[in-house]
């Protein structure tokens, strides 16, 4: 693993961040000053910035299949319950963007926040596919629209990929992360969504995991979510 990114997974600072300690001299690996943020470690060495022991954090990426009336937050103060509550786990643990309480399926947690940076940025343009049903039946002139891009109050949307499942249900998958998006897309093309679900986020599946159910991702799929993300 390259040395900013170990750090960056260490929770020391952001992947940028990282790279510039490194370049400044900050950081000795098995006592050498290292100014290569590509410098490789195994993550057996030693590991120090500014004298101070550098220890990678026990990360953890969690995917939840969110139920409606779930806050997407770490922490819900009213009556409502917050995602954080549904997973099992003593890390600190934040949403990857947010998923609004009238929509469900998949989000994930994690005490990464570089991986979830990278996942949530429109630079990175990950994409998410969302499981739509309408309140009319679609045209094939809305979903040309829709694949063309339309115009939101904030701004043309880039093209949309759609699939068309039945007369008034599609799978949506756009690479933007507006507020509330999907559903403004459908009131652009004058239709309403009765029910929206996240199937994908990148190369991750939501497939068969239950309703308000989470699991750990195991390493090779966070690995392929920094790939989605543009890592190398």
């Amino acid at each position: 693993m390259r040395l900013a990114k170990y750090l960056a997974h260490a929770g020391v600072a952001s992947r940028r961040k990282s790279e510039e300690i490194v370049a400044a001299g900050r950081v000795r690996v098995a006592g050498k000053v290292i100014t290569d943020p590509a410098f490789g470690v195994e993550g057996g060495e030693e590991v120090r910035v500014d004298g101070h022991q550098v220890e990678p954090e026990g990360r953890e990426v969690w995917m939840l299949n969110k139920p409606l009336d779930v806050i997407s937050t770490a922490d819900e103060p009213g009556k409502r319950i917050a995602v954080v509550d549904l997973v099992d786990s003593n890390a600190r643990l934040y949403p990857v963007g947010r998923l609004d309480a009238d929509s469900t399926g998949l989000i994930l947690l994690s005490n990464d926040g570089e991986l979830a940076n990278r996942l949530t940025h429109p630079r990175f343009e990950v994409e998410k596919t969302y499981r739509v049903k309408l309140k009319k039946p679609v045209t094939p002139e809305a979903i040309d629209q829709l694949q063309r891009g339309v115009r939101l109050d904030d701004g043309m949307t880039a093209p949309a990929t759609v699939k068309k499942l039945g007369e008034a249900e599609l799978d949506v998958t756009i690479h933007e992360g507006r507020n509330r998006q999907v559903r403004r897309m459908a009131e652009a093309i004058g239709n309403e969504v009765v029910a929206l679900q996240r199937i994908s986020l990148g190369s991750l599946k939501l497939g068969r995991l239950g309703i308000g159910k989470c699991r750990l991702l195991d390493e090779r799929e966070v690995e392929r979510l920094w790939k989605d993300a543009g890592d190398d």
